[in-house]
C-alpha cells in the first residue's frame, strides 16, 4: 500500500497531550481508515524504511523474553502439573466430563498463568522495554524524523512507569475476565448438574460460555495493546490509558480483532512446533533440536514484533479516524448555522 502517511497534508487533528520529548503527534497527518491487511502492509512499510532500529530491539530485547517463554526454564514444572490438576478438579466436580480435552485445556491455562507470573521480571523489564522503543520507532517513521537514542533515554524512565502502570491494569483486566469466566462456568455447569442432565449435555453449555468468554477476551486483549502505545505516545497511564483506548478504538475494534486473531493463530503455531519439536522427541535421534530451537524462537519473536509494531499503527489509525469525526461534525455543524443563518435573512 505505501501510504507517505508523515507527509501529507491533512487536516489537523484534535490536540492530546504527549510527552515534550516524543515526536509531536500534531505533526503527523491524518491516517486513512484501515483494515487489518492494510495495517500489516503498512508495517512492512515502516520496517523497511528503518530495518536496523527494530532488527536491534528484536534481537536484544525481543528474543531473550521469547527464549525464556518458549523454554519455561524458569517453571517449575511440578508446580503447574499442580495447578492444573486443580483445575481439572473444578471442572470434573462441576459436572464436566473428564475428556481429554478438558484436560489438556487445563493444563495449557495453567501453564500459560504460571509462565507469565515466573517470566514477569523479564516482561516489564525486556519486553516493555521493547514495546516502547517500537512505538517510539514508528512515531518518528510517521512523523519524519530520525530515531535518536539519546533523546529517546532522556524520557524512558518516565515512559516506562506509565507502561509499567498501563501493563498491571491490563493484567488486572484480564485476571477480572477470566475470574469471571471460570465463576460463570463452575455455576452454569453445577446448575445443569443439579437438574440432573448428563456430562455429555452439560458440555454444551460450557462450550456456549466458552465462546463468549472468546469474544470478551479478544475485545479485552485489543483494548490493552492500545492502552499500551498511548501510554507511550501520550501522557497517560493505568485506568485513564485504558478509558481513552476504549474510546479510540470503538470504530476500528474490527480491524484490530482481525489483527489479534492473526497474531494469536501465530503465536500458537510456533509455540506449537515448539513443544512437539524440540520439547518433546517425536522423531529422529533429537539433533534436528539444534537449529530447530533458535529458528522457532526467532520465528516467534518476529511474530511480536510484527504486532507490536502493528499496535502502533492501529492506534494512528484510529486517533485519525476519530479526529476526521470530529473535524467532519465540526464541517456539519458550521453548514447547518449557515443555512439556518441564510434562511432568517430571507426570513427577514
Amino acid at each position: 500500500m505505501g501510504h507517505l502517511i508523515g507527509s501529507q497534508s491533512s487536516p489537523r487533528l484534535p490536540p492530546v497531550v504527549i510527552d515534550h520529548m516524543l515526536p509531536d503527534l500534531s505533526e503527523i497527518g491524518a491516517i486513512p481508515p484501515l483494515n487489518a491487511l492494510e495495517i500489516l502492509r503498512e508495517t512492512v512499510r515502516i520496517l523497511r524504511v528503518d530495518p536496523s532500529t527494530f532488527m536491534s530491539i528484536f534481537a536484544l530485547l525481543i528474543c531473550p523474553v521469547s527464549s525464556a517463554f518458549l523454554s519455561n526454564f524458569l517453571l517449575n514444572q511440578s508446580f503447574v502439573s499442580s495447578v492444573g490438576h486443580r483445575l481439572i478438579l473444578l471442572a470434573v466436580t462441576s459436572g464436566l466430563p473428564p475428556a481429554q480435552f478438558l484436560k489438556q485445556m487445563c493444563h495449557h491455562l495453567a501453564g500459560t498463568l504460571v509462565s507469565s507470573v515466573f517470566c514477569f521480571p523479564l516482561i516489564i523489564t525486556f519486553l516493555l522495554l521493547a514495546r516502547a522503543c517500537i512505538v517510539y520507532s514508528v512515531a518518528c517513521s510517521y512523523a519524519g524524523k530520525k530515531v535518536m537514542i539519546t533523546e529517546f533515554k532522556g524520557t524512558v524512565a518516565r515512559i516506562l512507569r506509565r507502561l509499567v502502570l498501563t501493563y498491571i491494569c491490563n493484567c488486572a483486566a484480564i485476571v477480572s475476565c477470566l475470574t469471571v469466566f471460570i465463576t460463570l462456568i463452575v455455576a452454569l455447569c453445577s446448575s445443569f448438574s443439579r437438574l440432573g442432565y448428563p456430562p455429555e449435555i452439560i458440555i454444551y453449555p460450557a462450550l456456549l460460555a466458552l465462546l463468549g468468554f472468546s469474544v470478551a477476551y479478544a475485545h479485552i486483549i485489543v483494548v490493552c495493546n492500545l492502552a499500551s502505545v498511548i501510554s507511550v505516545l501520550e501522557d497517560a497511564s493505568g485506568p485513564q490509558a485504558l478509558v481513552r483506548s476504549m474510546r479510540l478504538v470503538k470504530r476500528q475494534i474490527h480491524a484490530g480483532l482481525v489483527i489479534f486473531l492473526g497474531t494469536t493463530t501465530g503465536l500458537a503455531f510456533v509455540e506449537g512446533l515448539f513443544e512437539h519439536r524440540v520439547k518433546t522427541l517425536s522423531y529422529g535421534d533429537g539433533s534436528s533440536r539444534i537449529w530447530e530451537g533458535p529458528l522457532l524462537v526467532l520465528m516467534y519473536s518476529f511474530v511480536v514484533l510484527i504486532d507490536s509494531m502493528m499496535s502502533a499503527v492501529f492506534y494512528f489509525t484510529c486517533r485519525s479516524s476519530g479526529g476526521m469525526e470530529l473535524l467532519n461534525a465540526n464541517e456539519q455543524t458550521s453548514e447547518e448555522l449557515e443555512n439556518l443563518s441564510s434562511q432568517l435573512t430571507i426570513a427577514e
